[in-house]
Protein backbone atom coordinates (compact mmCIF):
# COMPACT_ATOMS: atom_id res chain seq x y z
CA UNK A 1 0.00 0.00 0.00
CA UNK A 2 1.41 3.58 -0.96
CA UNK A 3 1.82 6.18 2.02
CA UNK A 4 -1.32 9.07 1.34
CA UNK A 5 0.36 11.93 -0.05
CA UNK A 6 -2.12 14.23 0.62
CA UNK A 7 0.03 16.11 3.33
CA UNK A 8 2.25 18.58 3.59
CA UNK A 9 4.91 16.43 5.15
CA UNK A 10 4.40 13.84 3.01
CA UNK A 11 5.98 14.10 -0.44
CA UNK A 12 5.33 10.44 -2.66
CA UNK A 13 7.00 11.34 -6.40
CA UNK A 14 4.72 8.61 -7.97
CA UNK A 15 1.48 10.49 -6.73
CA UNK A 16 2.45 13.48 -7.66
CA UNK A 17 0.02 15.05 -10.81
CA UNK A 18 0.60 17.64 -13.31
CA UNK A 19 -1.73 20.16 -11.64
CA UNK A 20 0.33 19.74 -8.37
CA UNK A 21 2.75 22.45 -8.89
CA UNK A 22 3.43 23.13 -5.17
CA UNK A 23 3.84 19.07 -4.72
CA UNK A 24 6.09 19.38 -8.09
CA UNK A 25 8.10 22.35 -6.66
CA UNK A 26 8.55 21.10 -3.55
CA UNK A 27 9.84 17.67 -4.99
CA UNK A 28 12.56 19.38 -6.91
CA UNK A 29 13.78 21.53 -4.24
CA UNK A 30 14.01 18.76 -2.15
CA UNK A 31 16.01 16.49 -5.34
CA UNK A 32 17.88 19.48 -5.34
CA UNK A 33 18.99 18.77 -1.81
CA UNK A 34 20.30 15.83 -1.93
CA UNK A 35 22.32 16.21 -5.31
CA UNK A 36 23.88 19.30 -3.10
CA UNK A 37 24.33 16.33 0.05
CA UNK A 38 25.70 13.81 -2.84
CA UNK A 39 28.22 16.01 -3.89
CA UNK A 40 29.91 16.29 0.23
CA UNK A 41 29.51 12.78 0.88
CA UNK A 42 32.23 11.18 2.25
CA UNK A 43 33.48 7.74 1.63
CA UNK A 44 31.78 5.35 3.94
CA UNK A 45 28.71 4.74 5.39
CA UNK A 46 25.32 6.95 4.96
CA UNK A 47 22.58 7.84 7.33
CA UNK A 48 19.32 9.46 5.33
CA UNK A 49 17.95 10.29 8.98
CA UNK A 50 14.10 11.21 8.57
CA UNK A 51 14.31 9.48 4.72
CA UNK A 52 10.20 9.82 4.33
CA UNK A 53 9.27 7.14 1.19
CA UNK A 54 13.44 6.67 0.26
CA UNK A 55 13.83 8.58 -2.67
CA UNK A 56 16.51 10.50 -1.81
CA UNK A 57 18.14 7.66 -0.13
CA UNK A 58 18.69 5.89 -3.56
CA UNK A 59 19.71 8.67 -5.31
CA UNK A 60 23.17 9.36 -2.17
CA UNK A 61 23.22 5.51 -2.77
CA UNK A 62 23.90 5.88 -6.74
CA UNK A 63 25.71 9.29 -6.30
CA UNK A 64 28.37 7.62 -3.66
CA UNK A 65 28.24 3.98 -4.10
CA UNK A 66 28.44 3.92 -0.37
CA UNK A 67 26.26 2.02 1.73
CA UNK A 68 23.19 3.90 2.86
CA UNK A 69 20.96 3.54 5.88
CA UNK A 70 17.79 5.11 6.00
CA UNK A 71 15.48 5.76 8.82
CA UNK A 72 12.35 7.14 9.52
CA UNK A 73 9.14 7.01 12.11
CA UNK A 74 6.75 6.02 9.80
CA UNK A 75 6.73 2.21 9.45
CA UNK A 76 4.00 3.02 6.27
CA UNK A 77 6.56 4.96 4.58
CA UNK A 78 9.31 3.06 5.65
CA UNK A 79 7.84 -0.40 4.07
CA UNK A 80 6.79 1.85 0.79
CA UNK A 81 10.53 2.85 0.91
CA UNK A 82 12.04 -0.73 0.59
CA UNK A 83 9.46 -2.14 -2.01
CA UNK A 84 10.26 1.31 -4.17
CA UNK A 85 13.80 2.32 -3.68
CA UNK A 86 15.66 -0.74 -1.97
CA UNK A 87 18.51 -2.02 -4.15
CA UNK A 88 21.82 -3.14 -3.62
CA UNK A 89 23.64 -1.28 -0.21
CA UNK A 90 20.42 0.12 0.83
CA UNK A 91 18.56 -0.37 4.12
CA UNK A 92 15.46 1.30 5.39
CA UNK A 93 14.79 1.45 9.30
CA UNK A 94 12.07 2.21 11.32
CA UNK A 95 13.47 4.27 14.22
CA UNK A 96 12.94 7.96 15.83
CA UNK A 97 15.44 11.02 14.95
CA UNK A 98 15.15 11.62 18.26
CA UNK A 99 16.67 8.23 19.97
CA UNK A 100 18.14 6.43 16.80
CA UNK A 101 21.28 4.89 17.37
CA UNK A 102 24.05 3.04 16.13
CA UNK A 103 26.81 1.45 17.08
CA UNK A 104 28.95 1.63 14.18
CA UNK A 105 28.92 5.61 13.22
CA UNK A 106 28.37 7.06 9.52
CA UNK A 107 30.74 8.98 7.88
CA UNK A 108 27.94 10.95 6.21
CA UNK A 109 24.63 11.75 7.39
CA UNK A 110 22.06 13.40 5.71
CA UNK A 111 18.61 15.13 7.59
CA UNK A 112 16.85 16.92 4.97
CA UNK A 113 13.99 19.21 6.64
CA UNK A 114 13.84 17.59 9.90
CA UNK A 115 14.90 20.16 12.90
CA UNK A 116 11.99 22.29 12.43
CA UNK A 117 9.94 19.37 13.62
CA UNK A 118 11.17 18.37 16.39
CA UNK A 119 10.62 18.82 19.82
CA UNK A 120 14.55 19.39 21.16
CA UNK A 121 16.67 20.64 18.39
CA UNK A 122 19.83 21.25 19.79
CA UNK A 123 19.25 17.92 21.54
CA UNK A 124 19.32 16.53 17.96
CA UNK A 125 21.89 18.09 16.53
CA UNK A 126 24.01 16.57 19.47
CA UNK A 127 23.05 12.95 18.92
CA UNK A 128 23.82 13.73 15.47
CA UNK A 129 27.45 14.56 16.09
CA UNK A 130 27.46 11.44 17.88
CA UNK A 131 26.85 9.36 15.46
CA UNK A 132 29.19 10.78 13.07
CA UNK A 133 32.64 10.01 12.66
CA UNK A 134 35.62 12.35 13.11
CA UNK A 135 35.85 14.37 9.93
CA UNK A 136 32.43 13.05 8.37
CA UNK A 137 29.87 15.63 7.10
CA UNK A 138 25.83 15.97 8.40
CA UNK A 139 23.99 18.09 5.71
CA UNK A 140 20.46 19.55 6.76
CA UNK A 141 18.40 21.98 5.91
CA UNK A 142 15.29 24.19 7.60
CA UNK A 143 13.19 26.88 6.38
CA UNK A 144 14.36 30.34 7.42
CA UNK A 145 10.99 31.83 6.47
CA UNK A 146 8.28 31.53 9.25
CA UNK A 147 6.51 28.01 8.66
CA UNK A 148 4.94 27.10 12.22
CA UNK A 149 2.09 29.65 11.71
CA UNK A 150 1.08 28.14 8.28
CA UNK A 151 2.16 24.75 9.18
CA UNK A 152 1.04 23.04 12.47
CA UNK A 153 3.82 20.05 11.88
CA UNK A 154 6.68 22.67 12.75
CA UNK A 155 7.70 23.38 16.20
CA UNK A 156 10.24 26.13 15.63
CA UNK A 157 11.52 28.67 13.07
CA UNK A 158 14.75 29.31 11.97
CA UNK A 159 16.69 32.24 10.62
CA UNK A 160 19.59 31.69 8.88
CA UNK A 161 21.56 33.45 11.60
CA UNK A 162 20.09 30.96 14.37
CA UNK A 163 20.52 27.88 12.19
CA UNK A 164 24.30 28.34 11.60
CA UNK A 165 24.33 29.27 15.29
CA UNK A 166 22.58 25.58 16.05
CA UNK A 167 25.59 23.90 14.46
CA UNK A 168 28.24 25.67 15.36
CA UNK A 169 27.45 25.15 19.34
CA UNK A 170 27.75 21.45 18.62
CA UNK A 171 31.39 22.21 17.14
CA UNK A 172 30.31 21.61 13.38
CA UNK A 173 32.40 23.39 10.64
CA UNK A 174 30.40 25.35 7.83
CA UNK A 175 31.99 23.91 4.20
CA UNK A 176 28.96 25.00 1.82
CA UNK A 177 25.58 26.17 2.02
CA UNK A 178 22.37 26.15 -0.61
CA UNK A 179 20.00 28.71 -0.41
CA UNK A 180 16.63 28.38 -2.20
CA UNK A 181 13.62 30.52 -2.93
CA UNK A 182 9.67 28.86 -3.46
CA UNK A 183 7.27 31.02 -4.40
CA UNK A 184 3.76 31.00 -3.03
CA UNK A 185 0.90 30.45 -5.00
CA UNK A 186 -1.35 32.51 -3.15
CA UNK A 187 -4.46 31.14 -4.87
CA UNK A 188 -3.77 27.64 -4.41
CA UNK A 189 -3.10 28.19 -0.70
CA UNK A 190 -5.81 30.24 0.30
CA UNK A 191 -8.33 28.03 -1.77
CA UNK A 192 -6.40 24.86 -0.52
CA UNK A 193 -7.14 23.74 -3.98
CA UNK A 194 -4.31 20.68 -3.71
CA UNK A 195 -4.52 17.67 -1.72
CA UNK A 196 -1.37 18.14 0.40
CA UNK A 197 -2.62 21.48 1.39
CA UNK A 198 -5.78 19.95 3.16
CA UNK A 199 -3.71 19.94 6.48
CA UNK A 200 -2.30 23.72 6.58
CA UNK A 201 -3.14 25.33 9.70
CA UNK A 202 -6.99 25.95 10.52
CA UNK A 203 -8.74 29.23 11.46
CA UNK A 204 -5.28 30.83 10.86
CA UNK A 205 -6.76 34.44 11.86
CA UNK A 206 -7.95 33.07 15.18
CA UNK A 207 -4.36 31.78 15.78
CA UNK A 208 -2.05 34.82 15.02
CA UNK A 209 -4.73 36.62 17.65
CA UNK A 210 -3.64 33.84 20.15
CA UNK A 211 -0.17 34.41 18.69
CA UNK A 212 0.77 38.18 18.28
CA UNK A 213 4.53 37.53 17.56
CA UNK A 214 4.05 35.02 14.77
CA UNK A 215 2.35 37.35 12.68
CA UNK A 216 4.96 40.25 13.18
CA UNK A 217 7.12 37.37 12.06
CA UNK A 218 5.02 36.93 8.97
CA UNK A 219 4.34 40.26 8.41
CA UNK A 220 8.22 41.18 8.57
CA UNK A 221 8.92 38.15 6.05
CA UNK A 222 6.18 38.89 3.70
CA UNK A 223 7.81 42.74 3.78
CA UNK A 224 11.34 41.20 3.21
CA UNK A 225 10.91 38.36 0.59
CA UNK A 226 7.69 39.07 -1.07
CA UNK A 227 5.24 35.58 -0.50
CA UNK A 228 7.71 33.19 -0.91
CA UNK A 229 9.47 30.21 1.27
CA UNK A 230 13.12 30.61 1.89
CA UNK A 231 15.72 27.58 2.86
CA UNK A 232 18.73 26.93 3.72
CA UNK A 233 21.04 23.32 3.18
CA UNK A 234 24.43 23.34 5.22
CA UNK A 235 27.24 20.96 5.07
CA UNK A 236 29.13 20.85 8.23
CA UNK A 237 32.34 18.95 8.62
CA UNK A 238 32.94 17.01 12.25
CA UNK A 239 36.49 18.19 13.28
CA UNK A 240 38.59 15.10 13.04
Amino acid sequence: MEPAADSLERLVPDQLAAPDATGLATLALHVARYEFAAKHLRPGRVLDLACGVGYGTKLLAERSGSSVLGADLSREAIEYAGSRYGGPGIEFRVADAMTFTDAAGFASIVSLETVEHLPDPHGFLARVVSLLRPGGTFVASVPTTPSTDVNPHHRHDFSERSFRAAGGAQGLEEVDCLRQVQRVPLGAVLGRSEARMSDLRPNLAGWYLRHPRALLRRIAATLEHGLANHYLTIAWRKPA
